[in-house]
């Protein structure tokens, strides 16, 4: 019997993981690749002597042991691919009070300290805190990510609930609310802001706490080779198992025959036929530009019309001829004087030290990163038809974002040897990510909640992976591209291998 074919749109992590676990279980696969590099939005780019890391920036169980561990094993990203333990998970500077807050994974010095800082909300800190440690002790592992949910039947769903039975409470009343509603309740500010920062303002206070509890376990890492390495790390072990890649090859339609994906079109206008056809793309643009939005249903149309999405940000990286020895990789700033940027104001921004990387930068020299949120359309349209003034206000905001860091490194103005200024703009022109936003959904009660569909409705032998089928996360990810080879196996009444 031949090998059946499949074509992957996307070499991110989710298109990589797909090839590698189709080539396992014995499908030819392809490739194709807008960019000239893997990784998708696990990226990097070298600026002089500065490697800007624009991707992953904490991984979940990256040691051996650990739930997701034998995942990366599998697609040979943990044997190539050194780890840092993330120990001190945020460092958080509320400059209209003074106040420093550090978030690490000892979490009795986190509890006492908050209780130090905020006495009136010590009851509040008690509870987080005491559903952190819960996490921690009982963990998530009864729910089993590394199999789909359409291959899992019943008995399957009941086990993983009694695997999870002591965590149940933490899934009701107020640990449902989303952290921006739960802070509303503190009575300190600075608290509620810590809180809803920890990850992001619309994720459940369950989350907030299984982050807590993984961080204390020893379970989230630093990538010390940074982002583009480990995709790297992902796309030669695909090679090795006899894969193929081809770059600079935009996909401008999915091609379908009587309701049936059959191929693809680039750009240059080739055309590629395979038997199954996979979109590890940009959802929207999968759905709505190469399928030309002929397969949907309300529910889906109400997924990409209605649900919000993680709103793009700005990135600022500088090249400091500097270390930063005592900071956190991980820093947010609570400032007190906002930045004026495209008609709004940011009264937050996240502050990434890369001092956990030897290779990002030579001894003696830093890259320090600082990201905030903004809006899509300013710089889409700034970008379309100004776009001197488009490069113009990029340089303006580096200078006032130094001029934040000025006050927190005084003198690191003048060891600035490089900047570098990726806008949402940035984002669209290298991966294509609808609206420049480098995740997908925003992660709300009800994203975490649905169990999105692989297919679209009427259209046969064709799947889709990625941060639009499951959210944005490293395992998430991964995990999808290999669920859609379990699945094909499955159909074809075949056993899946994993090697």
């Amino acid at each position: 019997m031949s090998k059946k074919s499949v074509l992957i749109i996307g070499a991110g992590l989710a298109g990589l993981a797909a090839g590698c676990y189709c080539q396992m279980n014995n499908y030819h696969t392809r490739i194709f690749e807008l960019h000239n590099k893997p990784g998708g939005v696990a990226t990097a780019w070298k600026r002089k002597d500065y490697i800007i890391d624009g991707g992953i920036h904490f991984i979940m169980d990256h040691k051996p042991g650990q739930p997701t561990y034998e995942l990366y094993r599998e697609l040979g990203a943990a044997q190539k691919n050194p780890f840092v333990d993330l120990n001190v998970y945020g460092r958080f500077y509320d400059q209209p009070t003074g106040k420093i807050i550090d978030i690490s994974g000892d979490l009795d010095r986190v509890d006492a300290d908050l209780k130090a800082l905020f006495p009136e909300d010590a009851r509040e800190i008690a509870s987080l805190l005491a559903g952190a440690r819960a996490m921690q002790r009982d963990g998530m592992d009864g729910m089993d990510y590394a199999r789909p949910p359409e291959l899992s039947d019943r008995w399957e769903g009941l086990r993983q609930l009694w695997g999870m039975r002591k965590l149940f409470r933490y899934f009701t009343g107020k640990y449902a609310k989303s952290a921006a509603k739960y802070a509303q309740d503190l009575h300190h500010p600075t608290l509620g802001q810590v809180i809803q920062y920890l990850f992001m303002p619309e994720v459940p206070v369950w989350f907030v706490m299984m982050i807590l509890g993984m961080c204390a376990e020893g379970r989230l890492g630093l990538l010390e080779s940074g982002s583009l390495d480990f995709a790297m790390s992902i796309e030669q072990r695909y090679q090795d198992l006899g894969g193929q890649v081809i770059y600079n090859a935009a996909v401008e339609e999915i091609l379908v025959e009587e309701n049936r994906a059959v191929g693809v079109r680039l750009a240059d206008g080739r055309e590629y036929r395979a038997d199954i056809i996979v979109s590890a793309a940009d959802g929207y643009s999968t759905i709505f530009k190469l399928l030309g939005g002929r397969y949907l249903n309300d529910k889906i149309k109400k997924r990409y019309t209605e649900w919000k999405l993680c709103s793009p940000s700005i990135m600022v990286s500088f090249g400091v001829a500097r270390e930063f020895p005592e900071t956190p990789p991980f820093n947010t700033i609570f400032l007190d004087r906002s930045l004026a940027v495209g008609g709004h104001n940011v009264d937050r921004v996240f502050l990434r030290i890369f001092n956990y990387s030897s290779k990002s930068a030579s001894p003696g020299k830093t890259v320090v990163q600082v990201e905030f949120e903004t809006e899509w359309d300013y710089w889409h349209n700034l970008r379309k038809e100004d776009h001197l003034l488009y490069k113009t206000e990029k340089e303006r905001i580096a200078g006032e974002v130094l001029n934040v860091l000025e006050k927190l490194y005084p003198g690191i103005s003048s060891q600035v040897e490089v900047t570098d200024v990726a806008t949402p703009y940035t984002t669209w022109r290298y991966t294509r990510n609808h609206q420049g936003a480098s995740m997908a959904w925003l992660y709300t009660p009800e994203l975490m909640t649905t169990v999105m569909e692989r297919t679209l409705p009427g259209l046969k032998n064709f799947y889709m992976a990625g941060q639009w089928v499951v959210g944005a996360s490293v395992p998430g990810c991964l995990y999808s591209g290999r669920h859609i080879t379990e699945i094909l196996c499955r159909r074809e009444g075949k056993q899946f291998q994993k090697c």
